[in-house]
């Protein structure tokens, strides 16, 4: 598929040069693939088959993304998410929904990433324009048990997806301003 229907497309193709230069020129095609998508966001891999046992990749962000609560639990995968242009919200959750952690994440600030550990219920969203991370995670990649979404999260599509984004959005700022109290 081209890259010009990038808008129906959840990744696009993994350079496949050996070595593969983490550009500005490489970033910005993720970014332009994410402001093309119906998902406002889009998969830049790094790693060559989704049969690699390491995988790294951008993950280029628009505001008001959705990307439903989840964990990588069976077969559990640790991951490193680092933001290297622009900013985001991450947010870790408990097995009810309850959220057990909401931090900023900033390119260039001093918490500009996280690890986290198999099993834990998180998401992100992003709170500029072209927000781009940089993601590493266990492979292989099986669309089948890659991810176990909440059941307590509507699904990406889902027409209660944008209010459940916005209460995470008012979250955040709700702790935001008990901060600043």
């Amino acid at each position: 598929m081209a890259e010009s229907h990038a808008k129906f497309r959840r990744a696009l193709d993994a350079p496949t040069t050996p070595v593969t230069l983490m550009t500005a020129e490489l970033m910005d095609r993720a970014v332009e693939g994410s402001r093309q998508s119906d998902r406002r966001r889009i998969i830049l891999p790094l790693h060559k088959s989704a049969d690699d046992v390491l995988h790294r990749m951008f993950n280029a962000l628009q505001p008001g993304t959705y990307i439903q609560p989840h964990r990588h639990a069976l077969p559990p995968k640790a991951e490193c998410i680092l933001v290297v242009r622009g900013s985001l919200c991450f947010v870790t959750f408990d097995a009810a929904g309850e959220i057990t952690m909401m931090t900023d994440l900033a390119a260039g600030s001093d918490v500009p990433g996280v690890d986290l550990e198999a099993g834990v219920f998180h998401t992100f969203f992003a709170l500029e324009p072209d927000t781009v991370v940089f993601e590493v995670k266990s492979g292989p990649y099986l669309a089948t048990n890659d991810k176990d979404f909440a059941a307590w999260a509507p699904r990406e599509g889902d027409v209660l997806a944008e209010q459940y984004l916005q209460q995470l959005q008012l979250a955040r700022q709700d702790r935001r301003a008990s901060k600043d109290q």
